[in-house]
């Protein structure tokens, strides 16, 4: 019998979600990601407290797109933290993501999980490690003063930018870039055309929630006042891992990678230097 409840807010529910979409790729024969340790936390998770995970109605594309963000972003940290083995990361809105494990960064790292208080009792219990855990609204004041300021910083947010309501993702990463020395900063970027169809994907619906927040320019970062420059857009259509998509996801992938304009309403990994 369940022995725990989750109680966590719609928006806080969505660690759910990619927690799965990353399960079921590390369970599939051919996974992109092979996260066998996300997979697990969700077993246990299910086992636990009786959520069923179904309810999320995940659909193939969801899935292969998700492990991939998630590839790309800890391939650029791997890099950042080989260059920098005595770096600062800061993973925001971290939910249950297993990117620690699955970067394994030097031991000179300090490597920082920030996201709400319910979900860091939930890191605790499921994903003990050697990261720092920080309980905190990321767009609250002040909390960046708990990081370390006198060492290169990497800053990834994924999946954090269509839930931030008005500019407040903007004022987040502005407070962070502007305290700390140097470092890069990576996203999966939502155009504004992304954010809001989110809202009409069955796995968003399903957990009730209004996302609605992007933007189109890559270039729109360097204008927030946070001493953004653009290093790069990956157009994840273009991966070399979508041949190893199921069909007909992989055909239709191939389609949008024809146009760099469709390519852009798919996932895309945005890195900056500050």
């Amino acid at each position: 019998m369940p022995s725990q409840q989750l109680d966590l807010s719609p928006v806080q529910e969505t660690l759910l979600l990619t927690l799965y979409a990353r399960a079921m790729d590390g369970k599939a024969p051919s996974p992109i990601l092979g996260d066998t340790l996300a997979a697990a936390v969700a077993d246990r998770i299910a086992e636990d407290t009786g959520y069923d995970f179904a309810r999320l109605k995940l659909k193939p594309s969801l899935v292969v797109s998700t492990a991939l963000r998630a590839k790309k972003l800890d391939d650029a940290v791997r890099q950042f933290t080989a260059t920098h083995p005595d770096a600062v990361v800061v993973d925001l809105g971290c939910g249950l993501d297993t990117r620690f494990a699955r970067c394994a960064p030097p031991a000179g790292v300090d490597w920082c999980d920030v996201d709400f208080p319910d979900v860091m009792e939930l890191r605790r219990r499921y994903l003990p490690d050697r990261s720092h855990l920080i309980a905190t609204d990321i767009t609250t004041a002040n909390w960046s003063d708990l990081l370390p300021d006198d060492r290169p910083t990497m800053i990834v947010a994924e999946g954090v930018l269509p839930f931030l309501s008005g500019d407040s993702f903007q004022t987040t990463v502005r407070r962070l870039t502007t305290r700390l020395r140097s470092g890069e900063f990576v996203l999966n970027g939502y155009t504004r055309f992304a954010a809001w169809a989110m809202k009409y994907d069955a796995s968003i619906k399903a957990l009730g929630i209004d996302a609605a927040q992007g933007f189109d320019d890559p270039r729109e970062p360097e204008h927030w006042d946070a001493g953004l420059t653009l290093v790069s857009e990956q157009l994840l259509t273009r991966a070399p891992e979508v041949a190893a998509f199921p069909q007909p996801v992989r055909a239709l992938t191939g389609l949008m990678a024809r146009s760099t304009a469709m390519s852009r309403q798919g996932a895309r990994i945005l890195h900056y230097r500050f």
